[in-house]
């Protein structure tokens, strides 16, 4: 009998080995690559920074503004370090850390704000930034910003700005807000599918693309009040730094070709004349200009600077090898999950597991809950729910500081700490919940493929190839309305309100942070900062320090990561740019995106789909 393997078996060993061959050969060449750069940086490195006096720190903040960066593989990260990178993220705490060391660092006399590459970063946080820019000028210090153009997202950073220059080509675009979806009933009905929407509350609005086609009149009435609310936060701050009337900053069409006309077409022009700005200049002559104000680098051909990266290097904090009591923080960033998640995402455990983690600290104190969220699965919110109360039973304090968002699961996970603290501008509330799911009967049977069948029970023969039959749909909105009520039940009790008065500002609609606190749905405004305080003063603690709980590298992912921070100057320009595919891929990886927001193990979501301006 021949015990020679089959042939099909021989063909996919021969196969396996061949690209496991490939594999290995492009993996060694990628590591000899690297370990090579790695070598070249390290035999070429420069001196360590010298910090001279009159230096100007230079935020070049690229890319999003975050409160938890989201897990990159160290391998990636060669290809998204440098200053210029716009998909970079930068966390928040990193930016007032290096603002407020500067504002005592006596060798720092100037803040240059380079913001061409900030994409986003949302009012609050930014107003965050502002506030510690003015700590900076009540210091005797001075902000420049300087760009060649202000998109409307950069120009609120730049009003905190003694001087505000803009190139003499340049332009500032001031549009004020809007909120525009596309609605796919119409589409849906001629591919043949049908959706099916569980949902309480009037302006739970997120299911409205897939069962109209058009925005209805209460998420209207709602979106229109929000973003109006939003727009004064915005005008009033920027108004105020400028000196100017909020009603200069966006004119209607008819004002706006006046104002052109004026300038004689010319943007840039315009803008000073509205007060947007204050000088116009070229690139040379902003050289010149911060040469004479602090005087010139080593080389002559620029003034004394520090980027912003550089700086945090160098004045980063010694790690603390004898740990002290402290006030934990854990940050809630980004839709809630299940399951375990990488940092930048809520999952149901890992969020859980680092709540646990300061519960069984005997040196954290007290907890506050950094919460940036549009709210996601029910089951996994109310899974870290619970973790909130075990530690408020474990007698530490829980104070929730919410970021840009804490809307519908956010608010869920907020509801039960000791104390809320929201920005102005933090986009809140959205108390609803839904069910949603599509079937294809209709679609299979117009391609001539039909579904047929027994079941013991009415559940055992539920497909998305089969219609749903009007009991069990019954059976769907009443877990939907227990799962309502089960939310201003909650609201009502951590809130101390009546069920009456939670159902009037709830029924999914989303508030400001400033409506918030007029509504009782937090405590109080301010930011991370009255947040640690307010936690230690519950925990009863004069001195203490703050400990970061959060996703924990590995050794070797420490050792690649520091090694690739070294050689990371010595990657190509080029390779920083991303390829038309990688910008569709990317496109399409956020679509997937959209679609892995719904993992809830029931189908019910408490998610805010207003907050997405």
């Amino acid at each position: 009998m021949s015990t020679k393997p089959p042939f099909l078996k021989r063909l996919f060993t021969l196969l396996w080995n061949t690209v496991n061959t490939i594999r290995k050969l492009i993996i060694n060449f990628i590591f000899f690559s690297i370990l090579a750069i790695i070598i070249i940086a390290v035999m070429t490195s420069e001196d360590e920074i010298v910090l001279d006096n009159q230096t100007a720190l230079v935020l070049n903040l690229s890319g999003h503004i975050v409160d938890q960066k989201r897990f990159v593989d160290p391998f990636e990260a060669v290809l998204a370090q440098g200053n210029d990178n716009p998909d970079a993220e930068i966390l928040l705490a990193d930016v007032l850390y290096v603002i407020n060391n500067a504002t005592l660092d006596t060798r720092i006399s100037t803040i240059v704000l380079n913001l061409s590459n900030l994409r986003s970063a949302g009012v609050s946080k930014m107003t965050n930034i502002g506030d510690a820019l003015t700590e900076f000028k009540a210091a005797g210090k001075k902000v420049i910003a300087m760009e060649d153009g202000y998109s409307q997202n950069q120009y609120f950073l730049a009003s905190y700005a003694d001087t505000l220059f803009l190139n003499s080509k340049g332009m500032v675009s001031l549009d004020g807000l809007s909120r525009y979806r596309l609605y796919y009933k119409s589409a849906l009905e001629k591919l043949k599918i049908n959706t099916h929407v569980f949902r309480v509350g009037t302006f739970k609005s997120a299911v409205e693309p897939f069962i109209r086609d058009d925005m209805s009149d209460a998420d209207k009435a709602a979106s229109d009040e929000l973003l109006g609310d939003i727009w004064q936060s915005y005008s009033t701050i920027v108004a105020k730094n400028r000196g100017i009337s909020p009603e200069q900053l966006v004119l209607d069409t008819d004002a706006y070709l006046a104002q052109l006309d004026k300038a004689n077409g010319d943007s840039a022009l315009m803008a000073m004349n509205m007060g947007w700005v204050d000088e116009l200049v070229s690139a040379e002559q902003f050289r010149l200009a911060m040469i004479e104000l602090v005087g010139s680098n080593k080389e002559g051909n620029s003034y004394r600077q520090i980027g912003f990266n550089d700086y945090l290097s160098l004045t980063a904090p010694l790690p603390q090898f004898i740990e002290n009591d402290s006030v934990g923080i854990i940050v809630a960033k980004g839709n809630i999950l299940n399951g375990a998640q990488p940092a930048g995402q809520i999952g149901g455990e890992t969020t859980s597991e680092y709540l646990r983690k300061a519960r069984l600290n005997d040196k954290v104190k007290a907890v506050v809950l950094r919460v940036d969220s549009p709210g996601g699965s029910a089951f996994a919110s109310e899974q870290i729910r619970q973790e909130v109360l075990a530690l408020k039973n474990a007698g530490k304090p829980v104070v929730v500081s919410m970021g840009s968002l804490a809307a519908s699961g956010g608010y869920w996970i907020s509801a039960s700490a000791d104390y809320i603290y929201a920005t102005p501008t933090t986009l809140t509330g959205s108390i609803g919940i839904f069910g949603m799911f599509a079937t294809f009967e209709d679609t299979l049977s117009h391609l001539g493929v039909n579904s047929d069948g027994v079941a013991t029970s009415d559940w055992a023969g539920l497909s998305p190839t089969r219609s749903l039959s009007p009991n069990v749909k019954a059976v769907i909105q009443r877990h939907i309305e227990r799962g309502y009520h089960e939310f201003i039940s909650l609201v009502a009790s951590e809130r101390n309100m009546t069920l009456e008065q939670v159902d009037n500002i709830a029924q999914g609609r989303v508030w400001t942070g400033n409506r918030a606190l007029e509504l009782g749905l937090v405590d109080e405004i301010g930011d991370m900062k009255q947040a640690i305080a307010k936690a230690a003063e519950l925990a009863e603690m004069d001195k203490f320090d703050t400990k970061l709980i959060e996703q924990e590298l590995t050794t070797e992912q420490q050792f690649i990561q520091q090694l690739i921070g070294a050689s990371a100057a010595y990657i190509p320009v080029s390779a920083h740019k991303s390829s038309i595919l990688e910008t569709m891929l990317t496109q399409w990886s956020g679509v997937i995106e959209d679609f892995a927001k719904f993992d809830d193990p029931q189908g019910v979501y408490l998610y805010c789909e207003q907050c997405d301006f």
